[in-house]
């Protein structure tokens, strides 16, 4: 029997002790009253969560578009924490490290999954850097690519890191694989409820770190963009379309391509971004991002931006002209620097405004 929105786990824990339904009321209006900013907002989500409405607003982050509020079904939140649940084979009792900011659903999801599966929850301040009990034990976890980078030394007592929000990059990766616990990158977004499909990021089987597999009740096909549609009826009612450009490998399988938007046409030649910033990223200390300018001989021609480099264009060109692997299609034809790229209040490179700054400058 699936649970309800309006119950709470007899065995959830937040910070160490049980509240009922009533009393984690007391406490979210206690955060409100007198926490600290990260604490208030968690307690207005909470006492959105705990009125008798059957649905409650998320704000999208704005990564691919300008951020909007949409409407979610509490019994869809419900419904997406027990399928994560399933998958990571969580339990009541479980200890859960909840360290993202509760503006939007990433962190949200973490305490409604938390009041569905009966977890006990340790809430600490979301930063890039955030501080919790490095000795105690956690058999679950999520983290943005940047918190993993920076306690990657302290993560030795967890079992399983879902992992979101941005890209992990080759070298991020690599000190994964040579850590404790259980790593999964996620695919997902506001509209589904965080992730519809998750993938491994410390196996050795190529599949399995190449290819995203669908949670529980999700299925996927392509569109005639070669894009992705969602099909979870759990979660949305709606079938969804996206702009990631994918390889199906199977209705409940596929690799991640690129965005349809971010696509570079050069010269006739298609030129995924994404998969080519893949390539760089061994040779390129800063974050960066590859784009299309106007070129009145190929249409377009492929660009590199590369945000407050430490070394100088004429070096940078000189790596990616020695790097293997690169097509000459591949190479880009102009380098730009910009001092700081445009980002979402949650830090993710807002591609189209950074590329805008960089070409009108």
């Amino acid at each position: 029997m699936t649970p309800a929105y309006n119950k709470v786990h007899n065995r959830f824990k937040f910070n160490g002790l049980h509240f009922s339904h009533e009393e984690l009321k007391e406490v979210a209006y206690s955060l409100i009253k007198e926490g600290e900013p990260f604490e208030k907002v968690t307690g207005n989500f909470l006492i959105d969560w705990l009125n008798n409405k059957d649905f409650l607003y998320v704000t999208t982050s704005g990564s691919t578009g300008l951020p909007k509020e949409i409407k979610l079904m509490k019994q869809a939140m419900v419904n997406s924490a027990i399928a994560t649940g399933n998958f990571l084979g969580l339990k009541p009792g479980d200890k859960a490290l909840h360290c993202l900011p509760s503006h939007f659903i990433a962190g949200k999801m973490m305490f409604v999954r938390a009041l569905v599966l009966g977890l006990e929850i340790d809430f600490v301040e979301p930063s890039a850097h955030p501080v919790f009990d490095y000795e105690k034990t956690y058999d679950f976890c999520a983290m943005i690519p940047l918190q993993v980078k920076h306690t990657i030394n302290h993560i030795y007592n967890m079992k399983t890191i879902i992992v979101g929000g941005s890209k992990v990059t080759k070298p991020l990766l690599e000190q994964i694989k040579h850590t404790n616990p259980k790593f999964y990158e996620t695919y997902g977004m506001t509209e589904t409820v965080t992730h519809v499909a998750v993938r491994s990021l410390d196996s050795k089987s190529g599949d399995k770190e190449t290819y995203f597999n669908a949670l529980e009740h999700i299925k996927f096909e392509k569109d005639e963009r070669n894009c992705l549609v969602i099909h979870a009826p759990n979660l949305v009612d709606e079938t969804l379309v996206t702009n990631d450009i994918v390889e199906l490998k199977s209705e409940t399988s596929f690799k991640l391509l690129g965005r349809f938007d971010n696509v570079v046409n050069s010269g006739g030649v298609k030129l995924f971004p994404e998969q080519i910033e893949e390539k760089l990223q061994p040779i390129i200390d800063e974050r960066f991002i590859l784009a299309g300018e106007d070129d009145a001989e190929l249409g377009e021609k492929l660009i590199l931006i590369v945000e407050n480099p430490r070394d100088s264009i004429e070096s940078i060109t000189n790596r990616i002209k020695q790097l293997k692997g690169l097509t000459k299609f591949e190479v880009p034809k102009a380098i730009y620097t910009i001092d700081h790229f445009v980002e979402t209040v949650n830090g993710k490179i807002q591609r189209k405004k950074s590329i805008k700054a960089v070409l009108e400058a």
